[in-house]
């Protein structure tokens, strides 16, 4: 189906300060431990800014991390709302070959509503234990470690729970989330593709591995912020959003360290989706955020790869929520500005020099090898080396049995894996004769990469800014296979 644009304006039209939204965009940029991927903000039904900072772009689809789990949650509405799944039944009815197995009572007592809210009993995360105690069936992992309180009673950020529920949902349904979601939610207001990482094969994990473009993250933000109203016809069933996104479960006095002291993770969980000290929020690692403000009758959708998510937040609290005092007062060149400063996003690229060093015959003999013997932040990279490439020269880093070659150089240059253009953009160049730093951006996830190369004894280190979550492979640091309207039902 073709995708119909969403309604475009300009901030003072819809009563918004443009001076003000683009002093929020420069304190993105400024602000430590935030860094911004792409941003696109709604009012009164229209985007009035939007934009990405290259390399990153707009088509691109983007991990959402835990924003996955509001879609889960979604699918889950539906699934209830047409009979397939009942909140109020036990987990464990709907894995009847379990049946025998688990019997203590706390396990037999949670409910769907219960994973739903994150208060299924425990008081810690379970996925690992989960996992690895029953790696293929993690579902019987979860349900065989007994909750330490009653459920419904006390929150822990569970990613089982959500694991838990996609696996409900893809039994009553006979699809994955993606596919069942597609004619509900994703074909009526416009999304276009998505992709979604499984686990194992043919599950999609539901608690993470959502792989989306920013435009959708603000329609899916838009349609809640309209209570399931979508050009006029219902698409989510009628009282969800009010369900979905109050309060089911305190988290203002728990120590779960998915909470710690920061005020917007204190104030209350919902079915997949925190309540803010404005408005409520999807929510996903490093800050991939579906922001929803019925007081301002506004939906901000951010990605990007911030280590301090409340500094964000606060941010958009302090910086752009004064934006939304109602004006009459047109500000057609402020409006103006803003527009063009969105269309000129950029990432700065590395400051180093691209040129060869002084002994550069030296850098493209031989290779080097982890400093230390190993690469503890990413044990599948071998060996990286220095070679000349269609006359240019290239980092090339070798992990198991594929090779990533990616450009030196003071712009953003692409990648290839094996030859085959890659979703890694690369930069960097030698700060003195013995010093080699190149910085990578894996644009379908918030990551970004340095590799240090010393000249001296051959060896190089590798620094995550922000770590990818779970062990993964460089390569694996992309979108899954996209699901679009032409492809459902292909493997």
């Amino acid at each position: 189906m073709s995708v119909i644009s969403l309604p475009t304006s300009t901030p003072s039209e819809q009563g918004v300060d443009g001076h003000a939204v683009e002093h929020f965009v420069d304190a993105l940029e400024a602000t430590d431990g935030v860094e911004p991927h792409g941003l696109m903000i709604l009012r009164h039904g229209s985007v009035i800014a939007a934009g990405c900072w290259s390399p990153y772009t707009a088509e691109r689809l983007h991990l959402l991390y835990s924003l996955s789990k509001s879609f889960t949650s979604t699918a889950v509405g539906f699934a209830a709302d047409e009979g397939l799944l009942r909140l109020d039944d036990p987990v464990v009815s709907y894995f009847p070959e379990l049946d025998g197995a688990i019997t203590e009572a706390r396990t037999r007592s949670m409910l769907v509503r219960h994973i739903a809210a994150m208060s299924s009993g425990h008081l810690e995360d379970t996925w690992q234990r989960a996992s690895t105690s029953r790696p293929d069936d993690p579902v019987r992992g979860f349900l065989e470690l007994p909750p330490e309180r009653d459920p419904g009673t006390v929150f822990a950020y569970n990613q089982s729970a959500t694991y838990t529920m996609a696996r409900i949902l893809q039994r009553v349904s006979g699809a994955t989330v993606t596919d069942y979601l597609r004619s509900r939610l994703l074909d009526p207001i416009g999304a276009g593709e998505v992709a979604w990482a499984q686990f194992p094969d043919g599950q999609d994990m539901g608690f993470t591995g959502l792989h989306a473009t920013i435009d959708t993250i603000a329609r899916f933000g838009e349609l809640y912020l309209r209570n399931g109203v979508w050009l006029g016809k219902q698409v989510l069933p009628a009282g969800w959003v009010s369900e979905a996104t109050r309060q089911h479960i305190a988290t203002d006095t728990v120590t779960d360290p998915a909470v710690g002291d920061k005020p917007d993770w204190r104030q209350g969980y919902g079915y997949q989706f925190w309540r803010s000290r404005h408005g409520y929020r999807g929510d996903g690692a490093y800050g991939q955020y579906c922001l929803v403000l019925p007081e301002h009758d506004a939906v901000v959708a951010l990605m990007g790869q911030s280590s301090d998510t409340q500094a964000l937040l606060d941010l958009i609290w302090h910086e752009l929520l004064p934006a939304f005092q109602e004006s009459s007062h047109p500000d057609a060149p402020a409006d103006r500005h803003l527009e063009e400063r969105m269309a000129d996003l950029k990432l700065p690229p590395s400051n180093a020099n691209a040129t060869a060093s002084t002994d550069a015959v030296r850098w493209t003999d031989g290779q080097f090898a982890p400093a230390g013997g190993s690469c503890p932040e990413q044990p599948t990279l071998e060996r990286v080396s220095v070679a000349i490439v269609e006359d240019r020269r290239h980092l090339i880093l070798s992990e198991l049995d594929a090779e990533l070659s990616v450009p030196l150089g003071n712009s953003w240059g692409v990648g290839r894996w094996n030859g085959e253009t890659a979703p890694v953009f690369a930069s960097g160049g030698w700060y003195d004769n013995d010093t080699l730093r190149v910085e990578l951006i894996f644009v379908e996830t918030p990551h970004r990469l340095l590799i240090d190369c010393e000249l001296p004894g051959r060896t190089f280190k590798a620094t995550w800014i922000t770590a990818p979550r779970g062990s993964s492979t460089l390569r694996s640091l992309s979108a899954p296979r996209a699901i679009s309207p032409a492809n459902l039902g292909r493997t």
